[in-house]
């Protein structure tokens, strides 16, 4: 792909982002995540294999139907109430309708199943932006509207997808696909704090990006697409695989680490809401998810020298560290003192 396109494509990305964090009337909301949906496509699409088009089909299908369950439930919204804003009480079918269509925008569990399936069809970076970026437009939207939403379905989603990410993740041996699993029951995290309190929804999903991109960049620099390829990685740079095994544990949500500061907080909320069957379900569903953690961090970790598996070696090139790793990880493992200054 060429520069020029490339450059028009990443920003009618950013541009339909920010639209739709910015609007406060359901028609511009829908143009920016249409524009993020059709400028995400090329994208995705660009390697010109069965997989990649297949990717790109799901998910433009996916978008596409959530894209008109909003527009439907807006349309249903302005002709029971009279009003396109956003921030308005809404009808109660058009609340429901516009629930499930951010489900779906999201990859909530049980919306869920395209997302793995186009994660593991694209390239790393590709899955980067899908996982990060492209969760921004429709928490933004959450973030707007969820005086207007219904809390118990929202709360029982954001559960099953805990669930659903840790259940998924066991028997992956695809590290897109453990990628996938990780968003899906971050997200149910953030989903199901969100009737209660946003300011630890939007701490989770800032958390969750800045500990997953650090993550992408280690595999796109060790070309790691398997949990067999990880085996080798111990020979292009010890401090690197070092720090993705702390990226891991802080993903699993382990109490040194910044990943525990979110986990933590919406436990607090949900057992003061009175909700301790909901949070003791949450709470076991982060063991599931810290068990591939681990096992990736195991099998990483296993090759570092002196020992010699019986595996081809990869050549031990000089890594090229980008600048985003060396401030990303930082925050990702020692955010967690700061917790009441950002909670602030």
């Amino acid at each position: 792909m060429s520069p020029a396109a490339s450059t028009l494509l990443l920003s009618s990305l950013a541009t339909g982002t920010i639209i739709t964090a910015s609007s406060f009337h359901w028609f511009l909301a829908w143009i920016g995540l249409e524009m993020n949906t059709l400028a995400i496509i090329p994208i995705l699409s660009k390697q010109h294999h069965p997989r990649a088009t297949e990717a790109a089909t799901k998910y433009f299908l996916t978008q596409a139907a959530a894209s008109a369950l909003i527009l439907f439930s807006s349309t249903i919204n302005a002709w029971q109430t009279g009003m396109w804003d956003i921030t308005q009480p809404t009808s109660p079918t058009s609340s429901i309708l516009f629930t499930i269509a951010l489900a779906m925008k999201l990859g909530l569990a049980p919306t869920h199943f395209w997302l793995p399936e186009v994660l593991q069809g694209t390239t790393i970076y590709t899955a980067l932006i899908i996982s990060t970026w492209q969760k921004l437009a429709p928490m933004a939207l959450i973030y707007m509207t969820v005086n207007n939403l219904p809390p118990i379905p929202l709360i029982l989603m954001g559960t099953l997808s805990a669930c659903v990410g840790g259940w998924g993740g066991l028997n992956q041996t695809q590290t897109r696909k453990l990628m996938a699993y990780s968003s899906i029951a971050h997200l149910g995290w953030m989903v199901a704090i969100s009737p209660m309190l946003t300011n630890i929804m939007l701490l989770n999903l800032m958390i969750y990006t800045i500990t997953t991109t650090p993550m992408f960049m280690v595999l796109v620099l060790t070309n790691s697409k398997t949990l067999q390829n990880m085996t080798t990685t111990g020979t292009l740079s010890p401090a690197l695989i070092t720090a993705s095994l702390l990226l891991l544990l802080s993903l699993g949500g382990l109490p040194p680490l910044s990943g525990f500061m979110p986990k933590w907080l919406i436990l607090t909320e949900l057992i003061n809401q009175g909700l301790i069957m909901i949070s003791t379900i949450m709470a076991m569903s982060t063991l599931l998810s810290l068990f591939f953690y681990l096992r990736l961090t195991y099998i990483t970790t296993l090759t570092l020298a002196p020992s010699t598996p019986n595996i081809t070696y990869k050549w031990r090139l000089t890594p090229k560290t980008p600048m985003l790793l060396t401030t990303t990880i930082p925050i990702a493992l020692l955010a967690l003192p700061i917790t009441p200054i950002m909670m602030q």
